[in-house]
């Protein structure tokens, strides 16, 4: 049995490569097309025009869906941690579930509501996918540490606590900066006066979104171990 095959890891696996190929095919296209600058566009703006807005909208819901398939899953590992240990309390396990969820919507929102179109509605989405996102992987590396020694390993924990980190870290510059950017051009130049805080916002948009899908690369191995069953009841 090939190691995609045990439990439900192919799940998470999918969800990171998936989700890594929408961004770079996007922004290989944008940049095929001259659409975009080759340094620092934001996410949207490799997806502003078709073909490729198409093509991110597309993989983006794709995404969402693989997005809410392994949030959902990761959920019913941690209860089952939760009936056996007790160290988890139900209550922040679907809090937490929920924000995964509202993070999808995100997703969705920005995937079906480009930049060029409906600005105010794009952006509203991309605040609700990173930020419900970020406070995602953030109370996930805290339910690690709070169910160890079961479940994950201390260096799975340390690597979700890290990788919750840096995107915390990422995220403060990626909105404040955004609120002084006062061009919306696909194309930029060095000498505009709002140029540095685009560059700024730019970088730490795309190191969030990497460090938000790369958070689930550290659910594969817990995933290995479990698997899901639908059940269903006749009535009569």
């Amino acid at each position: 049995m090939f190691w995609f095959q045990q439990g439900l890891c192919f799940l998470p696996a999918f969800l990171v490569v998936w989700s890594s190929s929408t961004f770079i095919v996007s922004y290989l296209i944008a940049l095929f097309r001259k659409d975009v600058d080759v340094i620092f566009p934001y996410i949207s703006d490799t997806a502003a025009n078709p073909p490729e807005s198409c093509i991110f909208g597309l993989m983006t819901i794709v995404s969402a869906f693989a997005g809410t398939a392994t949030i959902y899953a990761r959920y019913k590992y941690v209860e089952k941690l939760t009936g056996e240990t007790r160290v988890i309390r139900p209550c922040l396990n679907k809090f937490v579930l929920v924000l995964g969820l509202l993070s999808c919507l995100g997703m969705c929102i920005v995937a079906t509501f480009q930049e060029t179109i409906l600005q105010a509605v794009h952006d509203t989405g991309a605040l609700l996918f990173f930020i419900t996102g970020v406070l995602y992987i953030i109370f996930q590396s805290y339910i690690s540490y709070r169910a160890y020694p079961y479940g994950s390993s201390l260096t799975v924990c340390r690597s979700r606590l890290s990788i919750a980190v840096l995107a915390a870290v990422a995220i403060f510059p990626t909105v404040i900066c955004a609120f002084f950017v006062t061009q919306s051009t696909l194309h930029r130049d060095k000498y505009d006066e709002d140029y540095p805080y685009h560059v700024a916002s730019a970088v730490c948009e795309w190191i969030v979104a990497f460090s938000f899908v790369c958070f689930f690369l550290t659910y594969i191995h817990d995933f290995k171990t479990f698997t899901l069953r639908v059940k269903t009841d006749y009535e009569e």
